[in-house]
């Protein structure tokens, strides 16, 4: 059989054709590179796309590409990451865990405020008579002096912003991931509708063959009558097919945000090809355990509750404030808001510093009560990132077996459709010259449609198991952690 093109990802295929670089990011990066082999030459592209404070980079991706208006993988994932909505929220939530970042800092900050009063004094008053006008400058500032929030508090801003952009992370890995597995179903039900629309087109030739025997009394009716029930078979099979496909499509239109009510479904390019993949199993575990996104971001969200744990039991801890108060009088004469004499009026200016604290001595159970809380939920959290770090060798282990497996069974099934595919043709022609039955030739014909169908999932499983391993190692992105290692 012959088998035509590739879209593949992943570091396990070997050859001539250069590297794909897609980099995210704000920061520049260097991707990692694969190689890949085809026997039509492909071209290559890098292109550099803003994340807004995530640099990722997509790791081995090898394309191998048509002068065609389909799809490729290549356009796939690079439509999903800018026009996903899931993604596009995400990016969204990055924006506003920038935003909240500030008000968690605001606490350190000085506080300043302006005034000016205006007003009319009127009364009587030894040595004053009449009706004044006045006006007056007023300035606050505020200055947190100690305050146990703090440290906490700059801390928890500042794991507010990774949070989100590990978010985002997931999501850019989840989409991409979702977007490829719809891709390579698309090419698997189209490729197994076509199989089974080549299959139908040898029986139906049979049909006319045994219609023509029969009309010429060369054979009895059942033999047509079988040869036309056999045709017939096919047909919820190629239906099936063909409703897969459709699926994918649909699958395919949504990561992309396609409107399938505007525009055409998209056609997905080529067809699965099968290349085997050697893995190290010990190497990759560790460097997943390093580089998931889910378990940086689980990680994440232990120290943030850490954070939030601290902060509520600094209401615990006495706080030290610095107050000045300057006014600003044009006139003298003004007088304060309940004196009794000029001694106590305003002057043209004054500045007054003050320091004060407050201690909070007695817990109704609303701090305590709330640190509890806050403490269970970080252990919620450390529990959920120690099982997810568990997870992660036994799925990495059960795909690098999976993927064994599907590799001894295309070997398997390759071989054994080259047989059957030369078994069939023999009978098809013995049978056209009446020196084999129909039942041989159904059975022949059921064996090689089988063993076909079999080969193109084997292919299929091994794609997409080679996805999962992709996802399972993160081998998809890697991350920056230079943001990461500014934050303790």
């Amino acid at each position: 059989m012959k088998r035509r093109v590739l879209l593949f990802i992943g570091g396990r295929c070997r050859g001539s054709a250069r590297i794909l670089r897609a980099m995210f990011g704000i920061l520049l990066g260097t991707g990692a590179s694969a190689r890949c082999r085809r026997e039509q030459a492909g071209s290559v592209r890098s292109q550099a796309l803003v994340t807004l404070g995530v640099k990722v980079f997509v790791l081995l991706l090898m394309l191998c590409a048509h002068t065609s208006r389909a799809l490729t993988l290549e356009t796939v994932l690079q439509t999903t990451l800018e026009r996903n909505p899931v993604i596009q929220q995400a990016k969204a939530g990055l924006e506003r865990a920038a935003g909240q970042r500030l008000v968690f800092r605001s606490v350190v900050w000085p506080r300043f405020e302006v005034g000016v009063p205006a007003g009319v004094q009127a009364g009587h008053r030894a040595g004053e008579s009449g009706v004044k006008g006045f006006a007056l400058g007023r300035g606050f500032l505020t200055q947190t002096l100690f305050n146990a929030d703090i440290p906490p508090s700059l801390r928890r801003g500042d794991v507010e912003v990774l949070i989100a952009q590990q978010q985002l992370n997931v999501a850019i890995v989840g989409q991409l991931h979702a977007a490829r597995l719809a891709f390579y179903t698309a090419l698997y039900s189209r490729s197994l509708e076509s199989i089974r629309n080549e299959q139908r087109r040898r029986l139906q030739e049979n049909v006319a063959t045994q219609k023509n025997r029969y009309e010429a009394g060369l054979a009895d009716r059942s033999a047509f009558v079988s040869a036309t029930v056999q045709a017939s078979e096919l047909d919820p099979q190629i239906e099936s097919a063909h409703r897969a496909y459709l699926d994918a499509q649909l699958q395919l239109a949504e990561a992309m945000a396609i409107d399938s009510a505007k525009t055409s479904l998209p056609e997905p390019e080529g067809k699965l090809q099968f290349v085997p993949m050697s893995v190290d199993l010990d190497s990759e575990t560790a460097a997943a355990l390093q580089r998931r996104a889910d378990l940086k971001l689980a990680r994440l969200f232990v120290r943030a509750a850490n954070e939030d744990q601290r902060i509520i039991a600094a209401n615990y801890y006495p706080a030290a404030l610095g107050n000045i108060t300057g006014n600003y009088i044009p006139v003298s004469g003004i007088h304060r808001e309940g004196s009794t004499s000029k001694t106590q009026d305003f002057l043209s200016s004054e500045i007054i510093e003050r320091a004060g604290y407050t201690w909070h001595v007695i817990d109704n159970g609303k701090v305590g009560g709330a640190v509890l809380r806050a403490r269970s939920a970080r252990e919620i959290n450390e529990l959920t990132c120690r099982k997810l770090e568990a997870d992660i060798p036994r799925d990495v282990s059960h795909i690098a077996n999976y993927l064994k497996t599907t590799e001894v069974r295309e070997r398997s099934l390759a071989t054994a459709s080259e047989a059957a595919e030369e078994s069939a043709q023999a009978v098809q022609q013995n049978l056209a010259n009446g020196l084999a039955s129909p039942l041989e030739y159904r059975t022949t014909q059921s064996a090689f449609l089988e063993t076909r169908s079999g080969l193109l999932d084997a292919i299929y499983q091994h794609n997409i198991a080679g996805a999962e391993w992709d996802r399972a190692t993160g081998r998809y992105f890697q991350f920056s952690d230079d943001t990461a290692q500014n934050v303790h």
